[in-house]
């Protein structure tokens, strides 16, 4: 799976990630918006906050749930944030109920009663009495439920949105693996959204940069191990000195906010960076406001974040609804890809920057539309290695510290 960082400087011209209408539950449907558009530039769709009523307690198989004979036809299980993250929860979401709205269809979306593959085994047991055909699970933390719940119900579709099925036994060098005839696991190339994230920051000024992580998880890594590359490739281009650019770099060991982060982040802001690259869920809700506090700003993740802070000036996306979406569609039309695992990248529209909506001072949507070509055409291959250090990748002209 590892890629060689390339760089060709030939230039041509320029995929699908993690997206359904109808009866939703009032438990948490969201309000529907159109998916993140057909080019690269396009945004991602502006969210609202999901009803303020609680969602199924998911404890037990008959806890929030009146039947099979309510019907929710497409499910949405979330893992450890809420469904109104702004982030991977929330952007799946409106992938299903952008999709059911549009085609009358009853949706639903599950919060398990806790952590671990038994929480949320119990979780799908509640989606499939309650009558689920298809059901959406955003995260890894998914992947040995998965592997349980196809065999379990061979009838029911699942979408499972950066994992692969496995049965999570470590102890002989790799677990057991299968994507069932049922199964769809969709994965996104992370190091092309850092990539594209770096690049635009370096191009539109910033010279002191940040990147702040959540769980040293391989989606994680790639986006930063991009953000590194976009960062060298434009300072490359722009022909600055070795060492001209600085990147301070660490995993904070969580997905949720706290107040160790957010001091952190102003500590960085205080000693001179300018831009900090918050790509970890939650952790974003602690970066904001040291970025407000400071004057600074930030990088988003997942979805685009700008509606949570003026301090945001753009995210590296995954364009999450649409790949529901999409893989809705095919299941409507009776070509579900059940057994394959996909990838979402520049060349199926998958993962982007959102122009519309970006504050940038000096990056273009031409030069957006220059560096996704490169990406989308091969021109330029972005290392999606997760097994090596940061501060390993080939740089010259941006300095990485790794702080762990």
């Amino acid at each position: 799976m590892k890629k060689v960082f390339v760089i060709a400087l030939s230039l041509v011209l320029m995929f699908s990630l993690a997206a359904c209408g109808g009866d939703s539950s009032s438990d948490g449907a969201l309000s529907s918006s159109s998916p993140e558009g057909s080019s690269p530039a396009s945004s991602a769709p502006s969210s609202s906050a999901p009803a303020s009523s609680s969602p199924p307690d998911a404890a037990s198989p008959d806890s929030g749930s009146s039947g099979q004979s309510d019907g929710y036809e497409l499910a949405l299980i979330t893992d450890l944030g809420t469904i109104d993250d702004r982030s991977f929860n929330q952007g799946a979401w409106e992938g299903v109920v952008m999709y059911a709205e549009e085609n009358n269809i009853s949706h639903r979306y599950y919060q398990p009663a806790g952590q671990g593959d038994d929480a949320y085994l119990n979780a799908i047991d509640l989606a499939v009495q309650s009558g689920a055909k298809v059901i959406v699970t955003p995260g890894y933390l998914f992947e040995t439920p998965i592997y349980v719940a196809q065999d379990r119900y061979p009838n029911v579709k699942f979408i499972l949105l950066d994992g692969s099925p496995n049965d999570g036994d470590w102890s002989s060098g790799a677990p057991n693996a299968k994507v069932g005839d049922n199964t769809v696991s969709v994965f996104y190339a992370e190091e092309q959204s850092g990539f594209l994230a770096g690049y635009a920051a370096v191009i539109d000024g910033y010279r002191s940069l940040g990147f702040m992580g959540g769980m040293a998880v391989p989606a994680v890594i790639r986006f930063g191990h991009g953000y590194i590359q976009g960062a060298e490739f434009a300072a490359q281009e722009l022909g600055l000195a070795d060492g001209s650019v600085t990147l301070n770099y660490f995993y904070t060991g969580t997905f949720e906010p706290s107040p160790d982060i957010q001091t952190r982040a102003a500590a960085w802001y205080n000693d001179g960076v300018e831009v900090i690259f918050a790509c970890g869920g939650g952790i974003c809700f602690s970066i904001f406001p040291a970025a407000e506090n400071s004057g600074n700003v930030v990088i988003g993740v997942d979805g685009d974040q700008s509606g949570e802070s003026d301090t945001v000036i753009t995210s590296a996306m995954k364009l999450l609804t649409k790949s529901v979406y999409d893989c809705l569609v095919d299941f409507y039309a009776g070509r579900f890809p059940g057994g394959q695992e996909l990838i979402f990248s520049a060349a199926n529209l998958g993962v982007g920057l959102p122009m519309d909506t970006s504050k940038f001072r000096a990056f273009s949507q031409s030069d957006y539309d220059s560096v996704y070509a490169k990406l989308v055409s091969g021109a330029v291959v972005v290392d999606n290695s997760f097994d090596i250090a940061p501060d390993s990748l080939p740089t010259s002209a941006v300095a990485v510290n790794n702080l762990g």
